[in-house]
């Protein structure tokens, strides 16, 4: 009937909700779809920087805390010059004590002396050393350059023995240097003192050094073996 068509047809206000309704859906599906254009926006950005970063140098991170601690210190400089103040005298008075021993701890271990260990790696630190100490004579090096001419850089057609005379300062500065050597090369054969205190578990000179060695070695695998046996508890 009429009248029953009229109570399940939609009403006036049944149009205006459900536009409502598709507008909130549009603006919802606007709205994720902007946030999915910047997610890629972003996404693409993280991976034009990471490619950056693989192209940079392994150590760049370093280079780049370095650079930045030479500017503070180079614009540190700068303001101490414009009060009329001492660079490093400032410097020494913002150092903390703990500071300072941390790097003198630093600064000892820098260089440490590992002692002999083949004759390639003594001689490899003996050339670091030799190297260190070259002060090179830019005035002198000039010289021979109007002096000698293209002579001055040799090739494998260049005859030079008895052609270099070494000057006086470079043959103290080699005395000086072998006198070095030898003091400090006698200070290494000095016969270590003998501990008194010590255990004897050797027969001979020869068998002490070879359970030095030994202990030096596995002394850590075998201290619970030694203590067992010292108790009389081993197996």
């Amino acid at each position: 009937s009429s009248e029953e068509e009229d109570e399940h047809s939609p009403g006036p206000a049944a149009g205006p909700a459900a536009e409502q309704r598709r507008q909130e859906r549009l603006r919802r599906f606007r709205e994720l779809h902007m946030k999915r254009y910047e997610a890629c926006k972003l996404n693409s950005q993280e991976v034009v920087e990471e490619d950056k970063r693989l192209k940079l140098p392994p150590n760049w991170e370093a280079k780049k805390a370095r650079l930045e601690w030479e500017l503070k210190v180079q614009e540190k400089k700068k303001e101490c010059a414009a009060r009329g103040e001492d660079y490093e005298r400032v410097k020494l008075l913002e150092i903390s004590a703990e500071d300072a021993e941390r790097w003198e701890r630093k600064k000892k271990k820098k260089n440490p002396d590992l002692g002999f260990s083949d004759y390639a790696a003594a001689q490899l630190r003996q050339y670091q050393r030799l190297t260190r100490q070259i002060k090179p004579d830019l005035e002198q090096y000039e010289k021979l350059k109007e002096q000698y001419g293209e002579a001055l850089y040799p090739t494998s057609d260049s005859l030079l023995h008895g052609t270099h005379v070494p000057s006086k300062e470079g043959v103290d500065r080699m005395v000086a240097d072998l006198e070095k050597q030898i003091e400090k090369r006698e200070k290494y054969s000095r016969r270590r003192p003998y501990n008194d205190d010590a255990d004897i578990d050797y027969i001979n000179e020869r068998n002490a050094k070879f359970n030095q060695k030994a202990e030096r070695f596995y002394g850590k695998y075998t201290a619970e073996i030694k203590q067992n046996l010292e108790r009389g508890t081993a197996v």
